[in-house]
């Protein structure tokens, strides 16, 4: 669990990665060395992963965004692994999700337009022997929150 002074540096990351760390501790009221230590420990304990940069996907040729659901099939941890290692480096996924229940992957996607989304479906996915079934639903607004908290403990 984070504590108080933990969960302010975590939340002023999240919300801009850039600030100094001099701007933090100020913010939070704290030494800017205590932060500094702090901002470290969290990094080492795994809870701080890295610090990434937000960018537009239209920007990237990334108009059309789609949720692609798949069954694979035999279901073994062979065939998983390598399917979601292999369908992580393809350029037009975004994040792959191994899931539980009727469908076993979920791939957020994103391609230049319909075409190419299509070809991308027809052409990488269809061809793949392992998947015997795939869903794909257009993703019109996407909202994703770029700051988090805690959840409290039951």
């Amino acid at each position: 669990m984070l504590d108080e002074l933990d969960s302010a540096i975590v939340r002023l990351l999240q919300e801009d990665a850039r600030q100094s760390n001099r701007d933090i501790a100020r913010k939070i009221g704290i030494a800017p060395s205590t932060c500094l230590e702090r901002t470290r420990l969290l990094r080492e304990r795994g809870v701080i992963r890295g610090y990434h940069a937000d960018i537009d996907l239209p920007a990237l040729n990334r108009g059309v965004q789609a949720l692609v659901t798949a069954q694979i099939r035999p279901l073994s941890r062979t065939v998983i692994d390598t399917f979601w290692q292999s369908v992580a480096k393809l350029p037009e996924v975004l994040s792959v999700f191994v899931t539980a229940g009727s469908d076993d992957f979920l791939l957020h996607v994103s391609a230049q337009d319909i075409e190419h989304l299509h070809s991308f479906l027809v052409d990488r996915l269809a061809k793949r022997r392992e998947i015997v079934s795939f869903r794909t639903s257009i993703v019109f607004q996407h909202l994703a929150k770029n700051v988090l908290a805690p959840l409290p403990e039951n």
